[in-house]
């Protein structure tokens, strides 16, 4: 039960940081591109797959905090 409560809290917190860290890659891109060209979209691209990877995980992570805290 224990171990799947760390579980969920761990992909929690990996997910969490995920997201965060690819919204704050497309500002700092932004910021030093100061225009949007097709290279920044298509790396705009790659982070939205991440950023939903860091969902999902998110969401898999509370799934498995409400089952170790249910059992």
């Amino acid at each position: 039960m224990l171990t799947i409560l760390i579980i969920g809290i761990t992909l929690d917190v990996i997910g969490t940081i995920l997201i965060a860290y690819t919204v704050l890659q497309v500002h700092n891109r932004a910021r030093k591109e100061r225009a949007i060209d097709s290279y920044v979209i298509n790396e705009m691209k790659k982070e939205r797959a991440a950023s939903i990877a860091g969902i999902m995980l998110i969401i898999f992570g509370y799934v498995f905090q409400m089952f170790g805290l249910l059992i």
